[in-house]
């Protein structure tokens, strides 16, 4: 099958972009944020927040910082709007989240999800990521999932 072409390019992005990519991102409706939820998380944190658009136009997103664990960087937040899937986006925000954080000597990266979210939990195996825990929090449906990979 062939793999649709869209020509986009990604950068760092300020918190305000942040919150506008996350607005639309189906999967994140249904709990309001603010400019607060990003700045407020990233103040005096080693974080990377990027941004893949085209354009001008803001497709989708991904933001993580330094865990509290050495050298363990945390892959927090990140979505592509649905108009804009199926083009490698996530692909391309991930590899770059990844490269910059084993040049930052970061030697682990990790992100949750949550068991309603099989195409997330696919998308971290495919990228060579292994399950490590699962937290019962919620249903079923909202277990954590805890993924990570060696970089």
């Amino acid at each position: 099958m062939e793999q649709n072409q869209l020509s986009f390019t990604i950068r760092e992005a300020s918190p305000g972009e942040l919150l506008w990519v996350h607005g639309r991102i189906p999967e994140f409706l249904g709990k309001e944020v603010s400019l607060n939820f990003y700045t407020d998380r990233l103040k005096n944190r080693h974080h990377l927040a990027l941004v893949a658009e085209k354009e001008g136009e803001l497709l989708g997103f991904k933001v993580g910082y330094q865990d509290e664990k050495p050298a363990t960087f945390y892959s927090w937040m990140g979505g592509v709007r649905p108009e804009f899937r199926k083009f490698g986006i996530a692909t391309a925000l991930a590899e770059y989240q990844e490269k910059w954080a084993k040049k930052n000597g970061y030697t682990f990266i990790f992100f949750k999800t949550r068991n309603r979210l099989p195409p997330m939990i696919n998308f971290g195996l495919s990228r060579g990521f292994k399950i490590i825990e699962v937290i019962r929090k919620g249903g079923v449906e909202d277990y954590r999932i805890v993924m990570k990979k060696d970089l």
